[in-house]
């Protein structure tokens, strides 16, 4: 591998990118010599002085030039390799909400060093044991954020990195390890994803197929720093193409996030469907620059969509992915997703909707496992530790069909299957059937068991308490009788782990610790 210096020569570099075709960009002009962060921002060598982030508050912004941002990062890379670091370390980021955590972040891969992206909330016992998985060189951590047993980790020193002598970007092949994200634990322990510096080109697909941003958008990300949600589509798109990425500070409530939203003038805004039904509970103010929003880390209810298309008179475009790479399916303002449905393959995308039973593709109308092809450049290099995914396809988990014009249905999990009875059903398709119960706000269902081995369907809900007979009435206009709940439990609010995600696990202890 080979270093050159930042500046025209980082031009020179990545002239060839500028412009060309999609064909032409999946793989480098010269695979040998790849920059995962110097891809990123070489949009914004072109406008240094245009803004690349704003942290928002309701009464101003803190801005950042792209001239501040890219000293900024390779500051940080230079910094980390005086603390002994080598290209192929991996390097543990235990930060904050802070701008912080992107520089230190695209700063490791710019030197060649490997970030390894982990969330604050993480308690000590459960960083040390994925430290021990990773072994990273160095650990760096911002004051009361847990760090690994034992570890000596560096202070995070955002002014020292901007201060700091630059390194070179670290040039080398797109195919070597670029990052490291884990997975949420859904399967029993978080697992280590190992990703490529090519994985960044893989999302032209997202920027083409789903978000549809250019170099005069504002995109705003209601998520924090620290989030891979934020880190992707809320900074990373909008900086390779050369927009301004919009986050909300800290001191920013959910209830005034759309006043920023008009403030800022935004013109794209993405989050999760909790954030969305939030602010659907209140007061909506006009948003004229807004061109359109984005949703993913959950399913997004049509009724929610609808409600919002209603209010804003803007759509959501919904996307499914997951850790291993990231969006694949989505909807787009030049493709919506048709009601009910997550939306289409993004172009350039290869998917294969696979029996459960022989593992072979299905014909449109069946529902089997979503697999993605495993040349997909987007998808990981491996779990940490084990080999490349086998074979032509990657299964994903979930279970999903494709009708015949091409438009993916979303069913769950195919680990969240209820089975009671001895029959099938996705917890997602009763959850969109009781979407409209009247006075309930938050709904999810899971299976749950009742004594002596029995297992039923139970609906948790939130908002007003609802009759049973009126509940049960409800879904039996909408349901066969096998799939109706037959447990209605209120709740004061459903479990949600980081990403907005309702904890179906979380609900089934509730449950049964409340049981006498």
């Amino acid at each position: 591998m080979r270093q050159i210096k930042a500046g025209r020569n980082l031009r020179l570099f990545l002239a060839g990118w500028r412009g060309a075709s999609y064909a032409e960009t999946m793989i480098p002009h010269d695979p040998h010599s790849f920059n995962l962060a110097a891809h990123v921002l070489a949009a914004g060598q072109a406008t240094p002085d245009k803004v690349a982030l704003a942290i928002l508050t309701l009464t101003g912004a803190e801005r950042w030039s792209y001239a501040r941002l890219i000293r900024a990062v390779l500051g940080a890379g230079g910094w980390l390799l005086a603390h002994d670091a080598r290209p192929g370390d991996r390097v543990l980021i235990r930060l904050g909400n802070t701008p912080a955590y992107p520089v230190l972040y695209l700063g490791a891969i710019a030197a060649g060093l490997v970030p390894v992206a982990t969330s604050p909330l993480l308690t000590g016992p459960e960083i040390t044991a994925m430290a021990a998985v990773v072994r990273p060189r160095l650990v760096v951590a911002a004051d009361g954020i847990a760090v690994p047993e034992g570890a000596r980790a560096l202070p995070a020193d955002l002014p020292a990195w901007e201060a700091h002598a630059p390194c070179n970007w670290h040039l080398g092949p797109a195919e070597r390890e670029g990052y490291i994200v884990f997975t949420s634990g859904t399967s029993g322990r978080p697992m280590a994803v190992r990703h490529a510096h090519r994985a960044i080109l893989a999302r032209a697909l997202m920027q083409r197929g789903w978000e549809e941003i250019g170099p005069t958008d504002r995109l705003l990300h209601s998520g924090a720093f620290n989030w891979t949600y934020t880190m992707g589509t809320g900074l990373l798109d909008p900086w390779t193409v050369g927009a301004t990425a919009l986050i909300p500070s800290p001191s920013v409530q959910m209830e005034h996030l759309p006043l920023v939203l008009r403030r800022h003038d935004a013109t794209i805004f993405a989050a999760v469907p909790t954030v969305f039904r939030r602010l659907l509970r209140g007061e909506m103010p006009g948003l004229p620059r807004l061109r359109h929003a984005l949703s993913a880390g959950e399913a997004l209810p049509a009724a929610l969509r609808t409600e919002w298309q209603g209010r804003t008179g803007t759509d959501i475009h919904e996307a499914l992915g997951m850790s291993e790479i990231s969006t694949f399916l989505s909807g787009s303002p030049s493709r919506p997703a048709p009601p009910g449905t997550t939306g289409f393959p993004q172009p350039g995308r290869r998917i294969a909707v696979l029996s459960q039973e022989t593992g072979q593709p299905l014909p449109p109308g069946e529902i089997g496992v979503l697999a993605v092809a495993t040349s997909d450049p987007g998808l990981m290099l491996s779990y940490d530790g084990a080999a490349p995914p086998p074979g032509p396809w990657f299964a994903t988990g979930d279970l999903v069909h494709q009708d015949h014009g091409g438009a993916v249905h979303y069913h769950g999990r195919a680990d969240e299957m209820m089975n009671p009875g001895g029959i099938r059903v996705s917890p997602r398709e009763v959850e969109t059937a009781l979407a409209g119960l009247p006075g309930v706000t938050d709904l999810a269902v899971t299976e749950v068991e009742v004594g002596n081995g029995s297992r039923v369907i139970a609906c948790f809900y939130a908002g007003e308490i609802v009759p049973e007979s009126t509940a049960q009435a409800f879904a039996a206009d909408r349901l066969a009788r096998y799939k109706c709940p037959r447990l209605w439990v209120h709740v004061a609010a459903l479990p949600r782990g980081p990403t907005g995600k309702t904890s179906r696990r979380a609900l089934v202890t509730q449950y049964l610790k409340a049981q006498p």
